[in-house]
């Protein structure tokens, strides 16, 4: 019996062994996401694929598991009744015979069918688990094929790992708004000194306005604690239902915004965490090459209700405190690079990469903190903030839920920055 039960043991590993499993449909031994654009897991089909292949086999393995089961319930059984038959012979022999030496030789015998017989019902109780663990793992099957089912309807057409681009493109997504597009979505764009063309995600509104996204902060789900190579390239993931979290490039920013012939104007938006809304627009917002560390400038601050905070404030530490915050051709920093103008690290200090100066009174790419609220304490050392900040609007103990940064040429813009919100904050749009 116990190399039955050892075998049922080792079977019973071996199903739990591909149960839990977790290996990828294209063979390969993990999928981990990263920040790299247009990178993505297997599809479902492709685990689909994989359940159809790994099925049959399990199948089999149950059916095995269930026969030595039932050899191993029918060899107990059998024992049993051998163990009843010889306690019942001993019980006899006793009444019949005289107190002598084949006596004592049955009393031993009956105490070690009494301990078979307790081995025997620990037998079965470890039988009675194995099955019970041998159904669980049947319903788990089950639950498997239903979703492999599942997953084949939704495979009735060809998988697709890619997702969906539109077809025109330009220069920014407004002259890809002048060719006619009137859908918001991914596009590729390639400006006037770019050697490739890259994707973008473009905000087209209903007025034949096209906002380039250069940033977006929604959820926490991207880590914005990068270095120079990864805020020079991009991070993050673009979708094109704009659900995710990203930084387009410093790269791409110059290209976009100082390689054109058209000054643009730039839009943060920022929402709190009560829901309320914010803007903030500056014209003529460039961003130098890598040469000049990707120095941010921007002519005047255009309007918006969020307050100029690009400009610095005023935090009542040090009479120079706005002089010391302002943004306005300050040098990109990371957390490997230090271009700020403080003797100290302020990228580092705040894990992230912006345009400081020592250190700032805007950052939107700052830490994430789910709530908003933090103590001086999370901020570090210095009096300023390590979360999303904005000044004019909250102080710097609070980080802000969302942000976007998105920019438009200037002569899409009619008029003086304009006080309402959405898109006809501009004040209107040129027919």
């Amino acid at each position: 019996m116990a190399p039955s039960l050892f075998a049922t043991a080792g079977g019973l590993l071996l199903l739990f062994s591909f149960s839990s499993a977790q290996i990828r449909g294209d063979n390969l031994a993990s999928c981990t996401t990263n920040d790299g654009f247009g990178k993505y897991c297997p599809t479902t089909c492709g685990v689909a694929d994989y359940m159809l292949r790994y099925i049959p086999g399990v199948e089999r393995d149950l059916d095995d598991l269930q026969e030595q089961l039932d050899t191993i319930a029918n060899l107990t059984t059998g024992a049993e009744e051998t163990a009843v038959y010889m306690k019942d012979t001993t019980i006899l022999s006793q009444k019949t015979s005289q107190p002598d030496i084949d006596f004592k030789r049955s009393s031993s015998i009956l105490d070690d069918v009494q301990r078979f017989e307790k081995t025997i019902v620990s037998q079965e109780q470890q039988i009675f688990e194995l099955q019970n663990l041998v159904s669980s793992n049947e319903r788990r099957m089950s639950d498997l094929k239903q979703l492999s089912i599942q997953l084949q309807q939704k495979c009735s057409e060809p998988c697709k790992d890619s997702v969906e681009i539109q077809p025109l493109t330009g220069s920014d997504c407004q002259d890809i708004a002048n060719k006619g597009a009137t859908t918001s979505g991914l596009y590729y764009v390639k400006p006037a000194k770019a050697i490739e063309q890259f994707l973008v995600y473009c905000e087209i509104d209903g007025f034949g306005g096209g906002f380039t996204v250069l940033q977006r902060r929604r959820d926490g789900s991207v880590d914005f604690k990068k270095d120079w190579i990864q805020y020079k390239q991009g991070f993050g993931y673009l979708s094109p239902d704009d659900t995710t979290e990203f930084w387009l490039g410093n790269e791409k920013i110059h290209l976009l915004t100082a390689t054109t012939t058209m000054p643009t104007v730039l839009r943060i938006e920022l929402v709190d965490w009560e829901g309320n809304k914010r803007h903030a627009d500056y014209t003529m917002f460039r961003v130098e090459g890598e040469n000049d560390m990707y120095r941010l400038t921007y002519g005047y601050y255009f309007g918006g209700d969020a307050g100029d905070a690009f400009n610095g404030f005023d935090f009542g530490d040090d009479p120079s405190d706005r002089f010391y915050t302002s943004h306005n051709g300050m040098q990109f920093s990371t957390i490997d690079k230090d271009n700020d103008k403080y003797d100290g690290h302020c990228a580092k200090q705040d894990g992230s990469g912006w345009w400081m100066n020592r250190c700032h009174a805007a950052h939107l790419n700052g830490k994430y903190y789910q709530g908003g609220r933090y103590t001086e304490k999370d901020a570090g050392e210095f009096g300023f903030d390590n979360g999303i900040i904005w000044v004019t609007w909250h102080n710097r103990w609070y980080s802000l839920k969302e942000t976007t940064m998105k920019i438009i040429p200037l002569n899409r813009i009619v008029g003086g920055g304009g006080q309402q919100t959405g898109v006809k904050q501009f004040g209107g749009l040129e027919s």
